[in-house]
């Protein structure tokens, strides 16, 4: 159950019910921890609550709370997402997106087929192969799972761009409620830029060698770059932007020896914080569906998912080891 949402009833040691037994209670939230003699709650209220095994009558996993983003269509959301990083060149095809900005990322470099484009699927995506010929590129595409595009591509032989990689969670939580998770929370040592510097995206090898594109992409309006150092090097590190009342969370990285100290939560803290200042209501992150700590943390945050994507390639792009 650890990730899950769950209700405990447990006893309350010393204290009496009206039935002159031990005094019961319920506990609803989402269970972060489960040891041979102590589990971790984390309740709606946001605070963790350590339980001793031996305390607890009863619990199961519940149904996780009715989502208040049922009613954003994905189109919506994968629109907004696009505030998340700046292409140097982008074409529009009818409702459809072609991006291009060089380097090796997904996101800044491959068509967002969503809406119509105001043309046949075959006529579409011949402009779109004009386009990425142009940057001298093979087209990629980020499909929603379970999309109509996704489905079409597939059949025309279009395969993963990265086959060892899983899918990508757009996940979503309002700031309000994040902010009540995360209040107390200690962000005295979190520094704050507008800008991303090369040495930020420390231990990220790949953006530091393509860091002109990157930071072009990175140069977002209402940006923050969160980091945490320690005697001069960074431990932690996270980056949010504003377009409108949405936030945008990513980046977010701890280096291994200073892992499960809460940085994380820390980080996190320091940009609920930013963005609640500037308005913002809603905030969305991308998440890997495999990276299992990532997953744990931003549900015991209150982060729901909507809605996953992947990359699609045709059949004659060789595909791209990523592990």
């Amino acid at each position: 159950v650890v990730g899950q949402r769950v209700v405990v009833r447990r006893v309350l040691r010393g204290q009496t019910g009206p039935s002159g037994g031990p005094a019961l209670t319920d506990l609803l939230g989402v269970c972060e921890a489960w040891g041979p003699e102590i589990a971790a709650v984390r309740g709606e209220d946001g605070a963790l609550v350590e339980i001793p095994l031996a305390d607890i009558v009863s619990g199961k996993p519940v149904p996780p709370r009715p989502s208040r983003f049922t009613r954003l269509s994905v189109d919506e959301v994968e629109r907004r997402a696009t505030a998340l990083f700046r292409p140097a060149v982008i074409e529009e095809v009818g409702d459809w997106l072609l991006r291009y900005s060089g380097g090796v990322n997904g996101r800044p470099n491959s068509i967002l087929p969503i809406g119509d484009p105001g043309l046949p699927l075959e006529e579409a995506l011949a402009v779109a192969e004009t386009f990425y010929a142009a940057h001298d590129r093979s087209p990629c595409a980020q499909v929603v799972v379970g999309s109509e595009v996704q489905v079409a591509l597939e059949d025309r032989g279009w395969t993963r761009l990265r086959p060892d990689e899983s899918d990508t969670d757009v996940q979503l939580v309002g700031v309000a409620a994040l902010s009540r998770t995360l209040a107390g929370v200690d962000t005295g040592t979190v520094d704050l830029a507008d800008t991303v510097r090369y040495d930020w995206l420390v231990g990220n090898d790949r953006a530091q060698a393509n860091f002109a594109v990157v930071s072009q992409s990175l140069a977002l309006p209402d940006a923050a770059f969160v980091e945490i150092a320690e005697d001069g090097a960074q431990v932690a590190r996270g980056r949010v932007n504003l377009d409108g009342d949405w936030a945008f969370f990513g980046d977010l990285t701890v280096q291994p020896a200073a892992r499960r100290r809460g940085l994380a939560r820390t980080v996190m803290a320091a940009v609920t914080a930013w963005s609640a200042e500037r308005g913002a209501s809603v905030m969305l992150l991308q998440v890997l569906a495999d990276n299992e700590p990532a997953q744990a943390l931003y549900a015991s945050l209150g982060f729901e998912r909507h809605h996953s994507y992947r990359y699609l390639t045709p059949p004659d792009v060789e595909p791209v080891a990523t592990r």
